[in-house]
């Protein structure tokens, strides 16, 4: 009686897309959200990232109006010999911005698609921008440099990688004492906000993740139109 209703339990979860097995700090589901990958951390499913043939969307006119990327960049108080990864970098949309603030310092434009650095290092090169120095990073490891980074910033790109805990611990060995990783996401609280489920987070789920890897939350800003701003240090 107690291995029929043990059956029924396994069958009922596997129905309500039951666990397919866990691995280290993640968890792998053979049900899941289309937009997703089936690998969970923390609870959260990691979603798909962009592929390259998306870059049209990342340099669209209307993002600077829809974003307000200067905004950003502005609360970020960068002084201009900083050097600042640019993590998912995609066509370097920020990367580009960035390298115009830090005349003196280094912007390193971090993607997993040689495809999208490809587009980056030649937007650059139209525009005269010689202080980006483009990294292929692997999904569970960025490249960064150790010890040598003020400032992280990923946009709209965190809740895409598939090494989430992997990759908060290369950029804990990144940052110089004092520096700062930096994370733009669409709101998750805001169930109205027209962009699918898993390319939002709340600011309760970055904490958790990141404080969970010894990160502490110096300050949410909430002064762009659609997107948190949430700063961590160590």
């Amino acid at each position: 009686m107690v291995g029929r209703w043990l059956a029924g339990m396994l069958v009922a979860i596997w129905m309500w897309g039951g666990f397919a097995g866990t691995a280290g700090a993640y968890e792998y589901r053979q049900r899941h959200d289309p937009d997703g990958i089936g690998k969970f951390f923390m609870g959260r499913e990691i979603a798909h990232y962009m592929g390259h043939l998306g870059a049209g969307w990342l340099e669209r006119s209307p993002r600077e109006r829809e974003e307000r990327p200067d905004v950003l960049l502005d609360a970020l108080n960068l002084h201009p010999t900083d050097w600042v990864a640019d993590l998912g970098a995609g066509t370097g949309y920020f990367s580009r911005r960035l390298a115009q603030r830090l005349p003196q310092g280094r912007v390193l434009a971090v993607d997993i698609q040689p495809e999208m650095l490809e587009i980056l290092q030649d937007l650059a090169q139209e525009q005269g921008i010689t202080t980006i120095e483009p990294i292929l990073g692997a999904e569970d490891d960025p490249h960064l440099p150790p010890h040598s980074l003020d400032l992280v910033l990923m946009v709209d790109a965190y809740h895409e990688f598939a090494y989430p805990q992997e990759t908060i611990r290369a950029i804990a060995r990144s940052l110089k004492p004092g520096g700062r990783a930096v994370l733009v996401e669409y709101r998750g609280e805001n169930i109205w906000l027209p962009i699918k489920k898993l390319h939002k987070m709340t600011r309760q789920q970055l904490r958790r993740e990141w404080e969970s890897q010894g990160f502490q939350e110096q300050q949410t800003l909430e002064i762009l139109p659609d997107q948190h701003i949430t700063i961590f240090h160590l």
